[in-house]
């Protein structure tokens, strides 16, 4: 690489998500972050940029995978024709790697220690303590959710944030442990019509990402919202599997009728 392409490099992580330069010389470019730990090496071999990301998780790795099929060259590398393409994958991985566990949940602990340490002393343990747990959480869990879904709903592709809600399958009260809580793949980005049906049950997705519908619906009650049988996951992870089986366990479980009050 020469000085102009390293410099083009530097502001494309900048620009991307990797707003620091670790090492830059002929041989490549090392971009890393403050708000991740993903570690990107750049380098310019030929006419096509090789990007290798050392130490990655298998998770993050098989996200960009389904991102940029055609790009994967190596065990943990890829391979792009332009500055444009560039850009796309670092601002992919970067939000891949705010959101995937367990970044999400260390940064939970972080906003909680900090919000905790302006209150008045001897509010460990109490309601005010669990409030602000909640709220940051869900704030965190939502920002983690809005990264990995690319600020779209899981199933229409609607990317109007104001409509969007990160839904939990497993909910947050039932959770035995904050990375469970934060756990991107325990739920979905939904627009609010369905996340409203998936937080009561009454719609779930099988293992292949296809809607289930609760029983206790009809078509004439699904039509005004918008939902249907064909509808379907964009995509599915391996991961969001187990916490789906839970929810799909809670639908089954709902009477036939809708008149019935659904602890969540």
């Amino acid at each position: 690489m020469n000085p102009l392409q390293r410099a083009l490099v530097e502001k494309t992580g900048n620009d991307s998500g990797f707003e620091h330069v670790l090492n830059s010389g002929v041989d490549g470019v090392t971009l890393v972050s403050a708000r991740h730990p993903v570690q990107v090496v750049v380098s310019l071999p030929g006419n096509a940029y090789l990007v290798q990301l050392p130490a990655a998780s298998i998770t993050l790795l098989t996200e960009l995978d389904r991102s940029f099929p055609d790009s994967r060259c190596g065990t943990d590398r890829f391979s792009l024709q332009s500055d444009a393409a560039l850009s796309v994958l670092l601002r992919r991985a970067a939000s891949l790697a705010r959101s995937l566990p367990s970044q999400a949940a260390t940064d939970y602990q972080q906003a909680v220690a900090a919000e905790l340490s302006v209150l008045p002393a001897g509010l460990a343990g109490t309601e005010v303590e669990r409030l602000v747990r909640q709220r940051v959480g869900q704030d965190k869990f939502r920002n983690a959710m809005l990264d990995y879904w690319g600020g779209a709903c899981a199933v229409t592709g609607v990317a109007i944030p104001a409509v969007l809600r990160a839904s939990h399958a497993k909910p947050w009260a039932e959770c035995a442990s904050d990375a469970e809580r934060l756990d991107v793949f325990n739920g979905f980005l939904l627009s609010a019509n369905l996340d409203a049906l998936f937080d009561r049950f009454l719609i779930s997705f099988d293992d292949d990402g296809g809607v289930v519908i609760a029983a206790a619906l009809q078509e004439t009650d699904l039509l005004p919202l918008g939902v249907g049988p064909g509808m379907k996951l964009r995509w599915l992870n391996p991961l969001h599997r187990p916490y789906l089986a839970l929810h799909r366990a809670r639908l089954a479980s709902l009477k036939s009728s809708l008149n019935v009050k659904i602890a969540v």
